[in-house]
This record gives structure tokens, sequence and C-alpha cells, in this order.
């Protein structure tokens, strides 16, 4: 079947909820995608940092292969091996006194968050406390509730009425302000995915975490995207040497199969009936994830994990230096990093011409390329993406 075959049977038969680049590809392997004409493309996005461990992992595929010729899938009315595994290890190795829930997805994730907080603010206090504070620029997700948590007013359109009790604070010092005799929790991811790839600042973070513990409401730390070891540590809360409430997590969990993930010090706010999920931590989705966590612990503490960052940050860096006329800023942490351009339309514009040198960058807020690359890239791969990308500069 042909390329625009296959594109005409997306056009005809799948939801247009997306805007599709419609390149066919077929395989991957480490930082490379290829399509179905042999053309190699360097990857800095991964899925929008899914695929942690890159394409076509060897170890990662024979440990979904094996589970899968033994179990799939039971449902959690049983006990599950590798699920009760993985909780251990995400506790052990973030150094965190938590239990774990587990999701399919980041939406799910924070879905489960917010119903924590919830019955937090029900049962602890003499009033009932439901609202939740979050920023301007945030984004937890797309379900009715995670989608009014998102403070972006862009993303409200359509689809209201909402669930009550959303409140957004503008930045980091805005916080304190929002606070009401009502609020059980602030939810925030420590950088911004979709506002910008913005770090916060941390000796903020500290300060609004001891103010929160001091009054009683719980931090809730959306690590969907900055999760598992993207910023450089297991989750960026560690980075930021905190020790949050509740953390969601998602995306780079299981190297592309579906899972969220969801830790919390409240270990036992829920009742068996209170929260649940049919696929949430089968046999699957938590031996992949197993298998992730095991290989990006290993490269963490070989050193290898430090030194890529290293590598990848000086890369964007030079080529802000070399080209100030179109870049304003490098930012990000760890590798999940942002290029500022002076503009919107020469954002949009950047995106085509690297796309046409073969690789793969994300937008994220109004003027930002969105660097995302496999945490196991290496350097000959960081070396042809950003001589293709200097390339694509020419054309500008």
């Amino acid at each position: 079947m042909t390329t625009q075959d296959l594109k005409q049977m997306d056009l005809d038969y799948v939801l247009h909820t997306y805007a599709r680049n419609y390149i066919h590809f077929v395989k991957g392997s480490g930082a490379r995608l290829f399509d179905n004409k042999g053309k190699d493309y360097i990857d800095f996005s991964t899925g929008i940092a899914v695929c942690s461990v890159g394409h076509g992992n060897e170890r990662l595929a024979n440990a979904i292969c094996k589970q899968a010729m033994e179990l799939i899938h039971i449902s959690n009315l049983y006990l599950i091996e590798p699920q009760a595994k993985l909780a251990k290890e995400l506790v052990t190795q973030s150094g965190y006194d938590m239990r774990v829930f587990f999701a399919n997805s980041g939406a799910e994730a924070n879905e489960c968050a917010i119903k924590i907080a919830r019955k937090f603010g029900e049962v602890n206090g003499k009033t009932k406390r439901y609202q939740i504070i979050t920023l301007d620029s945030s984004f937890h997700g797309r379900t009715i509730s995670t989608l009014k948590a998102t403070g972006q007013d862009k993303m409200h359109h359509h689809f209201g009425p909402f669930p009550d009790g959303f409140v957004y604070a503008k930045d980091i010092a805005d916080i304190p302000n929002k606070i009401s005799e009502v609020t059980c929790a602030v939810l925030l991811e420590l950088v911004q995915g979709e506002g910008g790839i913005t770090p916060f600042n941390k000796s903020e973070i500290q300060e609004l975490a001891k103010l929160l513990k001091e009054k009683n409401i719980l931090l809730m730390i959306d690590e969907v995207q900055s999760g598992i070891y993207r910023s450089g540590e297991l989750f960026a809360s560690n980075y930021y040497e905190i020790t949050p409430d509740v953390i969601s997590t998602a995306k780079g969990l299981a190297g592309g199969v579906p899972i969220g993930a969801v830790m919390t010090r409240l270990k036992d706010i829920f009742s068996p009936s209170d929260h649940g999920s049919t696929f949430g931590g089968n046999f699957l989705s938590t031996r992949a994830a197993l298998e992730v966590l095991e290989i990006l612990k290993e490269e963490k503490q070989s050193g290898r994990l430090d030194k890529t960052i290293a590598y990848f940050t000086q890369n964007l860096q030079d080529l802000q230096k070399a080209y100030p006329e179109i870049f304003i800023q490098e930012i990000g942490l760890g590798l999940m990093r942002g290029l500022r351009l002076k503009d919107s339309e020469l954002l949009t514009i950047f995106l085509q011409k690297t796309c046409e040198k073969r690789v793969l960058v994300l937008k994220s807020g109004k003027n930002t390329a969105r660097f995302l690359p496999s945490l196991l890239i290496t350097r000959e791969e960081i070396d042809e993406g950003f001589s293709r990308i200097n390339e694509a500069i020419k054309e500008l």
C-alpha cells in the first residue's frame, strides 16, 4: 500500500484530532527513524518524550516479547508480580516514602492526583477543601477535569461546563495570593512541557513547598514529561530537592507501552473502590517499565547520562550563540530542552526546514523549539542531528 493510499485511509476513517505530517515511518533504531523509502531521520522528539530508551531497543523488545508469551493481562483483582516490583523500584530509586497507583496515561495519572487532593481536602480539617491551584501556562491533560486544571484558556473552548474548583496563578510568586480556606492542593509542572520548556527557580519552589506544608496544602508535581530521568534525575522533584505529597508520571516510563503512575506519601488515602483501572499496571506495561528503569538506572549510575546531557546542551548553546538573530535563549533541564526563537512565525519555518533536512523537533508554547531526544542517544547521532539543523538554518 502506498503512502498516499494510507494517507487517504487515515483521512477517511480516523477522527481529525491531529495536524499530521504524513511521513510514513516503518522502523527505528536508536535515535533514527526510517521511512518507507529508506530515508533516515534523526529523532529529537521521541514520540513526545515517550521512547526514552530509543527505537528498536533490544532489551526492551525482548522483555515485552517474553512477557507477551506468558501473560499480558489478568486485571487488578489478582496479584501482578511486575506491578509490585515496579512500585518498589519507583519508590526505591526516587528515595520517597510513597505508594503507587498505576494507570494508562498522564491524563489518567493526573485524574488520580486530583481525586487524592479532593479526598484529602474533605477528610482533613473542619472545612471541606476542594480547590486546586495551577498555573496560567500549565498543561495537565485532555480529559474534562485535567483540561480544566490546565490554565491555558485556549484549551477550554467548546468543552464546558467544566468541574468547579480550579484556580490559576500567574506564576510561582502569585500562588500564595490564590490560597483560600478551601484550597486543598497546588498542582505544578517543574518544567512546563507545553508552556515553553520553562524550568522554575529552585529556591522559589523550595519556599513554596515549605509554605504549603505549613498550611497543610498538598504539593502535587506533574512529572508526566519531566519524570523517568528526563531531567537527569529519576524525577525533577529530586533535582529541586523537595518531597512532594503526590507525583504523577507517564510518558517515558515504559519506553512506548502506554502507562501512567501516581506516587503519594498519603499511603492510605484511598480505600478499595475509591479508584481503579481495568488496564492500569497490567503485566505487559509494568514488565516493560521495569526494563526501562533498569536500563536508565545503569545509564545514570555509569555517568553516561550526565555526559549526554552536557554534550546535547552544549550543542544547543553553540547553536544559539552562532545564530543570535534567530535564537534568543537556550533553556530547559536535563534532556528536556528548548530554543526560544524571535517569534512564532520564525518557529514555524524552522520546524518545517528541520523536518525537510530529516530532523524531528517539536513546538512548545508560542516560540520555543522543543528537544526531547532519547536518553540513550549517541554522540554520533547528536552530531548528525545538529549538522542537519545547521543546514536547515542556512535556508531560513
